[in-house]
């Protein structure tokens, strides 16, 4: 993109791509049909696995109001008290509080171009793929990056932050092998 193109995109996604260029990534972002705004609709309007979108949540931590954002993978769950564990106590963030702290609506929050920074955990789980899709700053905008683009973007590191993450397994199979035995 050499700039001028940029005019025609939502303000949101404008932001972000700006980021990208700035950050130099090879992929700018795109606009679907559909909306997208849950990670199953950006997969389906994609035709790439759940997992490969990489669904950002905004969180409230309680001591400060600063948002709190895990990128994690479409097909994971959150897990709130491993969050809370690497950040401290953390709250539901309503649309008000997202919007004004990210500059985006729920359904497109990316992970790059926030309003104000955000404490970021990127989801471990999301290495399990060569390529996924993020949201740029609309429910109809996205981009593809590799999520090893992802530290370098966000300035943050891979955690275990999900319900059921592999982690999770290797830790339960530590702890009771014969369940690691008994499994298939």
């Amino acid at each position: 993109m050499c700039g001028s193109e940029l005019h025609a995109l939502p303000e949101g996604v404008q932001r972000v791509a700006r980021a990208l260029q700035d950050a130099h990534h090879p992929h700018a972002p795109v606009m679907l049909d559909g909306a997208a705004r849950t990670a199953q609709e950006a997969a389906d309007g994609l035709g790439v696995q759940l997992g490969q979108i990489a669904k950002s949540v905004i969180f409230k931590r309680k001591e400060d109001g600063v948002a709190v954002l895990v990128v994690t993978s479409g097909d994971r769950r959150v897990d709130e008290k491993k969050v809370a564990a690497l950040v401290g106590k953390i709250g539901r963030a309503d649309a008000d509080f997202v919007k004004a702290h990210t500059g985006f609506t729920i359904g497109g929050v990316s992970p790059v171009a926030h309003l104000s920074p955000p404490v970021t955990l990127l989801d471990q789980d999301l290495w399990r793929f060569e390529e996924v899709w993020a949201a740029a700053g609309h429910p109809h905008g996205v981009f593809r990056l590799r999520p090893q683009d992802l530290p370098n973007l966000t300035q943050a590191s891979p955690v275990d932050v999900v319900q059921g993450s592999s982690q999770d397994s290797q830790q339960a199979s530590l702890e009771h092998p014969r369940v690691a035995k008994e499994a298939p």
